[in-house]
């Protein structure tokens, strides 16, 4: 019988699965704690427990596929690998739009001129002696570049001149945006160029993690990634792409809820360690976001799920609100829970909170830890960010030892923000092992920081909650109220009927929290979801009792419902997309935008045969090299034409073509 492995790495957990493919069912699951900075060590523990518990040989495993929620995580922290950018033939005011500057975050820009017009015609000479001139003076801690030329998807010569000059003399991974989307907007496709130069080391080293266990082991099958879409493609693909694999996680979950429930209409809410992920299932199927992928502030050009990615989890920062009543907030940024410290630095973690917990007053950064996520300590490090490293050389350290003054701690957050350390606080995961949901890790810890995080002190100067039990319960009903509110948003903007306000507002609005109340008064007000919501996710049973209570409607909590995305990273297929335009060049000239560059016909009927069979072997040359034999293509066209003085003017057309089917699973290895 075919096995077919899952694993989904996710911030917190990996998760393995095996499914029998003939008879549709899971035969095990497992989970491991995800490690960094060596993925390989969860990848291997999560791989090793399901394949024992379910009694498979390795050699019986015919395909494998990953899901993952890194690169979703790291951009909605802020983290990931320097990058420059090299921008040809845009204003530098162009820097400001889609986000681009903010997603640079200081990070260098390379400006020169040249790119091409509408038409694919240069507007001016590519200085190549200028960018090498530019790379010289780039220093070691660039991971990557990013190259963004004006009208590259009507010409990418430029792009393609600026990437081989650079792979030549820097050896480092480039990107170029008109490789990941074939769409107008330069300063879009420069963001979207940017975050996926940003993604390279974090997911090559997870492929690679995975690659290398699942070798040692044995395993002799092929390896598939989830895209954003859900769409499977190959790992090479997604090593040179990992922009595609924002959304891969959720993207998978959205397949393993309707495959683990059978539902075809409802809401889907996957609560991981960093994120919470929302997406409406309509039909069996989960809508495309026609604008991108947004995830946190960034809007990209990458197709994925329409789905809504907010910094709340189960590992989300708790954070103590200004004013007099001193509520909470959770998120974005996510924290090692103390608990989960504890289980492997015991002594340290209780002495420190001991301490704190034997003063009135606990001073700022009590009961917070620094961790680093390093195997060795980091290169290029200014002066402030070196001292602290030095002193994380040894391992975790609470904060209040750690830093020794006001500078410091922005050195800290830039570690935290490239990756390399990560702090320990209070999370709803802590406040879980207080209240007994769970008792996976260090409950005394839990205890110990809920209970210290309890006597900080709201505007009026009361502490904000009696004790460790308390303080607890608040966190559980924040993450209650925050996911309602994510729920909301979802249903408001996916209902199709103009409500007056964005679906953030409306989620916000006092008749709807009138409505969610049952208010009863001169008036009645009442608010329920139409549809029931699937909850996904290792913690979706602790929490999401009280959301469909709440929202007025059937909660579904699946079997395996902590393991969807790795179940839904085995259920897809592959579908690989190439786009492309014809544009009208005047009377009688049609320009086929090829990516070897433009092509000149005089019959616009031939143009566009010309782009449908240059796509169509691209799209099938890409499918098969992901393993699919029987290659099913579909092609739409938007032709837009304008009638002048009675006949119709050409002015450019759009052609999508998409080759799709099943990878190819080895049925016996015997054969």
């Amino acid at each position: 019988m075919p096995i077919l492995l899952g694993i989904d790495t996710g911030g917190t957990y990996t998760d393995a699965v095996l499914i029998d493919e003939a008879e549709d069912r899971v035969l095990a699951s497992a989970k491991a704690l995800t490690s960094r900075p060596d993925l390989s060590i969860g990848v291997a523990a999560a791989i090793d427990a399901v394949l024992a518990e379910a009694e498979v040989s390795p050699i019986d495993v015919a395909m494998v596929s990953l899901s993952t929620t890194l690169a979703t995580n790291a951009l909605v922290e802020g983290q990931g690998g320097r990058v420059a950018l090299v921008f040809i033939g845009f204003d530098p005011a162009e820097l400001a739009r889609d986000g681009l500057e903010e997603a640079l975050k200081g990070d260098p820009v390379i400006q020169l001129p040249g790119g091409h017009t509408h038409a694919g015609t240069e507007v001016a000479p590519l200085d190549l002696a200028a960018l090498e001139a530019a790379l010289e003076g780039l220093g070691p801690e660039i991971s990557g570049f990013a190259v963004a030329a004006r009208f590259a998807t009507r010409n990418p010569a430029h792009e393609i001149a600026a990437r081989d000059l650079i792979r030549a003399r820097m050896a480092r991974p480039v990107t170029c945006s008109h490789e990941l989307s074939s769409a107008l907007g330069g300063p879009k496709r420069a963001l979207t160029a940017v975050l996926n130069a940003r993604l390279i080391g974090m997911i090559d080293g997870l492929i690679g993690a995975c690659e290398g266990n699942l070798a040692k082991r044995g395993i002799d099958a092929r390896l598939m990634v989830v895209r954003g879409d859900g769409a499977l493609v190959s790992a090479g693909l997604a090593r040179e792409r990992p922009i595609e694999t924002i959304l891969s996680g959720p993207a998978a979950s959205i397949a393993g809820a309707s495959w683990l429930t059978g539902e075809t209409d409802a809401l889907v809410s996957d609560i991981g360690g960093t994120t919470t992920d929302v997406c409406l299932l309509r039909d069996g199927r989960p809508m495309i976001d026609p604008e991108g992928a947004r995830v946190g502030p960034h809007r990209t050009m990458v197709e994925a799920v329409a789905m809504r990615t907010t910094g709340l989890g189960g590992d989300s920062e708790v954070h103590l609100l200004e004013g007099l009543e001193g509520g909470l907030r959770l998120g974005p940024r996510r924290l090692m829970p103390v608990s989960l410290l504890a289980t492997t630095h015991a002594e340290m973690v209780h002495r420190v909170l001991d301490r704190a917990l034997a003063t009135e007053i606990a001073g700022d950064g009590a009961g917070r830890f620094a961790v680093p996520l390093w195997s060795a300590l980091p290169t290029g490090l200014d002066k402030r960010e070196a001292a602290v490293a030095e002193r994380l050389a040894d391992g975790p350290q609470p904060l209040a030892e750690l830093i020794r003054n006001r500078v410091e701690a922005p050195a800290l957050g830039r570690l935290v923000s490239r990756g390399q350390a990560v702090i320990a606080g209070v999370t709803p995961s802590d406040a879980a092992h207080v209240l007994g949901y769970v008792q996976e890790w260090d409950t005394q810890a839990a205890e110990k920081a809920l209970a210290l995080f309890a006597r900080k002190r709201s505007g009026r100067g009361d502490r904000i909650a009696e004790g460790a039990g308390q303080m607890a319960q608040m966190i559980v009903d924040q993450l209650t109220a925050q996911t309602v509110a994510c729920l909301l948003e979802a249903a408001f903007a996916e209902d199709g009927r103009d409500w007056g306000g964005a679906p953030a507002a409306m989620a916000a609005h006092g008749l709807t929290r009138a409505g969610l109340d049952r208010h009863r008064g001169v008036i009645e007000t009442e608010l329920r979801l139409g549809v029931p919501v699937i909850g996904l996710g290792a913690s979706a049973g602790s929490y999401y009792g009280a959301v469909g209570t709440r929202l007025g409607t059937r909660m579904v909590l699946p079997a395996h419902a902590g393991v969807a995305n790795a179940i839904g990273a085995v259920v897809g297929q592959v579908s690989m997309v190439a786009t492309g335009t014809v544009s009208g060049a005047g009377c009688g000239s049609f320009v086929v935008h090829l990516a070897s560059g433009p092509l000149r016909l005089t019959d616009r009927d031939e143009a566009l045969a010309a782009l449908e069979a240059a796509l169509s072997a691209d799209a099938s040359a890409r499918a098969r090299s992901a393993g699919v034999e029987e290659v099913r293509l579909t092609v739409s066209r938007e032709i837009n034409e304008v009638e002048v003085e009675g006949q119709p003017m050409f002015i450019d057309a759009t052609l999508r073509v998409t080759a799709q089917g099943r990878p190819r699973i080895a049925r016996d290895h015997a054969d």
